[in-house]
């Protein structure tokens, strides 16, 4: 026990000793599922028109993405995750579900937004994709509120001029609630799939593809979809093993019997 808080008073002192540690330990993601994104915040899009977040939302799925566009590091990452995961997936973007980027550094403005879309878009590479991929910045008062409805936490090192910050992307209702995150840098098409066609209320996807759905299981532990008959094998080996240790009591107690 001595040796554990030891060791905690050593990890606290090294913290306090180290700015940019004290920072990234501000960064982090809560995750906040049926959260309600507040869909009355204005930001501008990448032709500098101020649009309510409303705007992409009440007809399909969103893909909510918060980064910034002159992330030097990881948000370039995540970017090309969801491009990836866009290219991988039969949906549409601006057809069945909406991508929507948002900056989270306020000093950024509509060009650099304009400039992030035409690069997206251009390797993206699909029709009707203009209207349905949208790269937004945005005040400070309404970045924080975007943020702090889905949990995603962030914060500024001076030192080096950047911000330490998760990476996750995060599956919207069409009426802006929170139904899946995806953490990391990779996003399964076949999980994005099952996910948007759950937070779509079957507005999107074939009769194929929500029985498909049926037969998935959503692990919040690792954002991922399993296959349910994994599942209906566990319970049915618990039961199994419930069954024989029954069997097993039984024919104890019938010999006991006999014996007497």
């Amino acid at each position: 026990m001595k040796l554990i808080l030891l060791l905690l008073l050593l990890s606290n002192a090294a913290l306090a000793q180290n700015p940019q540690a004290q920072i990234a330990a501000r960064a982090g993601l809560e995750q906040k599922l049926n959260a309600q994104v507040p869909l009355d915040a204005v930001f501008r899009d990448e032709h500098g028109n101020r649009v309510p977040l409303t705007a992409f939302f009440g007809k399909r799925p969103v893909i909510l993405v918060l980064a910034y566009y002159e992330c030097p590091n990881l948000c370039t990452l995540v970017l090309n995750g969801v491009l990836q995961t866009a290219q991988d997936l039969k949906f549409d973007a601006g057809k069945d579900y909406e991508i929507v980027v948002i900056s989270f550094d306020p000093r950024e403005r509509p060009a650099l937004a304009a400039a992030k879309k035409q690069t997206y878009l251009q390797r993206y590479g699909r029709a009707g994709a203009l209207d349905g991929w949208h790269f937004l910045t945005g005040e400070e008062n309404a970045i924080a509120r975007v943020a702090e409805s889905v949990g995603y936490r962030f914060a500024f090192d001076e030192a080096t001029r950047q911000f330490a910050h998760p990476s996750v992307i995060t599956v919207l209702t069409p009426a802006g609630k929170v139904s899946r995150y995806f953490p990391g840098i990779e996003y399964p098409a076949r999980d994005v799939r099952l996910a948007l066609i759950e937070a779509s209320a079957d507005r999107i996807g074939s009769l194929a593809d929500k029985i498909f759905l049926l037969c998935f299981h959503y692990n919040p532990s690792t954002g991922k979809y399993g296959l349910l008959i994994t599942r209906v094998l566990q319970v049915g080996g618990i039961g199994s093993a419930a069954a024989l240790a029954i069997y097993i009591v039984t024919m104890l107690r019938r010999e006991r019997s006999f014996a007497r």
